[in-house]
C-alpha cells in the first residue's frame, strides 16, 4: 500500500513539472548568473544575480526537479502565480541554449527569493 502512494505521489509530481517545463517555455526568459551553491539540511541554496537584482534560489534536495547548479550562466523563467512546487514565487532553470531566443535543457525548479 506504501509503495502504491509512493508511486502516485511521484506521478503527479511528474505531471506538475511537465506542465510547468511546457507552459515556462512561453514565458519570459531571463539570465543569471550563478555565483555559489550550497546544501544545508536537505534544502539546496543557491546564490545568483539576475540583471536587475541578488538573488537567492532554494529547493528541497528531495523532491524530483531540485539540482545543486554549478557557478556560471544559465537562464532562469520566472512561472506564472500558483504554478511550480513551492508556496513562493517558482521559476525553472534553464541550460543557456545556442541562441539568446532559445533555451537548453530544463535543470531545475526553485523557489525565489529576491533580495
Amino acid at each position: 500500500m506504501k509503495t502504491k502512494s509512493i508511486v502516485r505521489v511521484a506521478a503527479v509530481v511528474l505531471i506538475v513539472l511537465w506542465f510547468g517545463a511546457v507552459s515556462a517555455r512561453a514565458q519570459e526568459k531571463e539570465p543569471i548568473t550563478v555565483k555559489s551553491a550550497e546544501e544545508n539540511n536537505g534544502v539546496v541554496l543557491i546564490t545568483a544575480r539576475s540583471e536587475k537584482a541578488q538573488i537567492e534560489l532554494q529547493c528541497n534536495k528531495d523532491l524530483l526537479g531540485c539540482t545543486v547548479l554549478k557557478p556560471g550562466t544559465y537562464v532562469m523563467v520566472r512561472l506564472p502565480k500558483n504554478h511550480g512546487l513551492y508556496d513562493c514565487s517558482n521559476v525553472t532553470v534553464y541550460a543557456k541554449g545556442q541562441s539568446p531566443d532559445k533555451v537548453g535543457e530544463e535543470l531545475g525548479s526553485y523557489c525565489l527569493a529576491e533580495k
